[in-house]
């Protein structure tokens, strides 16, 4: 098939800027597939479909068998400790030679990614996505003024969508994890372990391009504020148990958790309440009485007291103690929480 050199050409720049890529497909993914992903079986009378990229991550030749796929090592998923390519974001390198190989493996790629939290940049993406009705450019603006921030001018990146990539660094040492949504509706993170889409990459949907408004120079990412990357953390939970049945103080646990109700922010309300209810159904708190309370902590994050006791309902139930068997009462319904 003929390979178009766009992509190569734009992940070899963006890696000599200090940016660590590897090749994407139109559909946004990772364009070498797992070498830990046994090829799929042919399909009889089904004739191969020019530039569809094959099963296993080598290009076998005209005729040649498929290549068994080898396993990953024992233990936690391979992330490329078996040292062949097809680990997505794991491939990433700055090195041109590693970066011609792996897009040699790929002549179907449309695009690059590039990787985040790597050196020397730690790069940090904010997603703004509008689809399903989201305003991620307001709610962005709402929680600079709740937590006192203003974000500096950085690089900026159109997305075929309507939304935009907004391009940020992290101090050395400081993990931001991936998240969809949690922040504020319509705003994804992309932190360690993740990756965004590289300026000039050809999708299903468009091209990636960059937005006016950059610092002059070289696309380097400004600096992240202090505030969003302490908004950006992961929610500390309170722990108000040494483990699971262990004795504690009724009502100071019940304000631990109400607390941390209140804290939720647009995206994890719902997630942070049932989190709270399954605590109190874990060590036999549950009650009318709480369950009331939790609503109503709920209900001042914003979360309407439908979906709210909804939520809480759902938490006693999975976290109600289960008869014994054959010490059920006949009618009685397992699992309702007083």
């Amino acid at each position: 098939m003929d390979r178009d050199p766009a992509p190569l050409a734009l992940a070899l720049a963006a890696a000599s800027h200090g940016y660590a890529v590897f090749p994407l497909g139109r559909t946004k993914r990772p364009a070498l597939p797992s070498p830990h992903r046994s090829p799929a079986p042919p399909v009889p009378g089904k004739p191969p479909v020019p530039g569809e990229r094959p099963a296993s991550g080598a290009l076998p030749g005209p005729g040649a068998p498929p290549v068994p796929a080898p396993h990953a090592p024992s233990g936690s998923p391979c992330r490329g400790g078996c040292g062949l390519p097809g680990h997505g974001v794991y491939d990433a390198s700055t090195e041109p030679a590693v970066i011609r190989a792996l897009f040699a493996r790929a002549p179907w790629a449309s695009g690059y990614g590039i990787a985040c939290g790597l050196a020397p940049y730690h790069l940090l993406g904010l997603d703004l996505d509008t689809q399903h009705g989201a305003d991620p450019l307001r709610a962005l603006a709402v929680l600079g003024a709740r937590h006192r921030f203003v974000l500096p001018a950085t690089v900026r990146v159109a997305t075929p969508s309507g939304g935009a990539h907004l391009w940020f660094s992290a101090p050395a040492g400081r993990t931001v994890r991936n998240s969809a949504g949690r922040v504020a509706p319509g705003i994804d993170v992309r932190g360690a372990g993740g990756y965004v889409v590289g300026p000039g990459s050809r999708t299903t949907r468009g091209v990636y391009r960059f937005l006016p408004g950059a610092p002059p120079g070289p696309p380097r990412p400004a600096p992240a504020p202090e505030a969003l990357l302490r908004l950006l953390a992961p929610p500390r939970r309170p722990v108000p148990y040494a483990h699971r049945g262990s004795p504690v103080e009724p009502e100071r646990a019940a304000q631990a958790l109400l607390r941390f109700v209140r804290a939720s922010l647009p995206g994890e309300r719902d997630t942070r309440l049932y989190w709270a209810a399954c605590r109190v159904g874990e060590h036999g708190l549950a009650s009318r009485a709480l369950a009331a309370r939790l609503v109503a902590a709920a209900q001042d994050t914003g979360l309407p007291a439908h979906e709210a006791a909804r939520t809480v309902a759902s938490a006693f139930t999975r976290t109600a103690p289960r008869p014994a068997p054959g010490n059920a009462r006949r009618g009685a319904a397992p699992g309702r929480a007083p």
